[in-house]
């Protein structure tokens, strides 16, 4: 937990927009990678449906196991283009979340949710496409009597997120792009997505990875040896 508590910021400095719009272009693997292999949230966060996507910028919130109280102050602060992002003080799985909360976000302008509990009334959601990833599937209720913070940092399934990061989640998981980043890896995000283009082309002619990548000689070099026939392995 990094925030404090009792907290709702009104306004805050969300990364540029046009930032935002080319991330929008790249799946999470490819900005992981265009980031230093940095930035991932826990592998534990999964879309409640194939296909799920969303890029926008966070909207924090920090609650208490059990207690969804923070995710409906979030709605009046949401924004046109923003996800959700929950942490929590300890770990928890109850269904914070389900297709009401939905429906109130999406009026508000919110276009997806991470959060690192539970959700439920996933037929509903997916059904409304309204894309959620989130630790566990579970029907169990909240209550709402416990004061968290609304656009506090936060930690979610491992991660950092501030205030106005870019998130970005697909079928492969869920990446923090900084705020003060978002240009700098949208451009390297481009330029790995030219560089992927070219060995793709490479590879469909029948080119090797083994020559793309020159591993030839660092393969020898850790002791692979090939043999023509499996007694000259003996």
């Amino acid at each position: 937990m990094v925030g404090k508590y009792g907290i709702a910021v009104r306004n805050i400095r969300r990364a540029p927009a046009d930032a935002v719009a080319e991330l929008s272009r790249y799946g999470v693997a490819t900005i992981h990678e265009a980031m230093g292999r940095s930035g991932l949230l826990a592998p534990y966060l999964r879309p409640i449906y194939r296909g799920a996507r969303v890029c926008g910028t966070a909207v924090t919130v920090l609650e208490h196991p059990g207690d969804n109280w923070m995710l409906h102050v979030a709605a009046e602060l949401l924004q046109a283009g923003d996800v959700v992002v929950m942490g929590l003080s300890a770990p928890d799985d109850h269904g914070m979340f389900g297709e009401l909360l939905g429906t109130s976000f999406r009026a508000r302008g919110g276009v997806g949710l991470v959060i690192d509990a539970g959700v439920r009334d996933t037929a509903e959601l997916t059904e409304m496409r309204f894309p959620v990833w989130s630790k566990a599937v579970h029907a169990q209720g909240t209550i709402k009597a416990r004061v968290g913070s609304v656009n506090v940092p936060i930690t979610c399934a491992g991660g950092l997120v501030n205030p106005g990061d870019v998130i970005v989640a697909d079928d492969d998981g869920v990446v923090v792009v900084p705020a003060a980043q978002a240009v700098q890896v949208a451009r390297a995000s481009q330029e790995r997505e030219d560089k992927e283009a070219a060995t793709r082309a490479r590879l469909k002619k029948g080119e090797l990875g083994l020559d793309i990548y020159d591993m030839r000689s660092k393969l020898a070099a850790a002791g692979l040896e090939y043999h023509e026939k499996p007694e000259d392995a003996q």
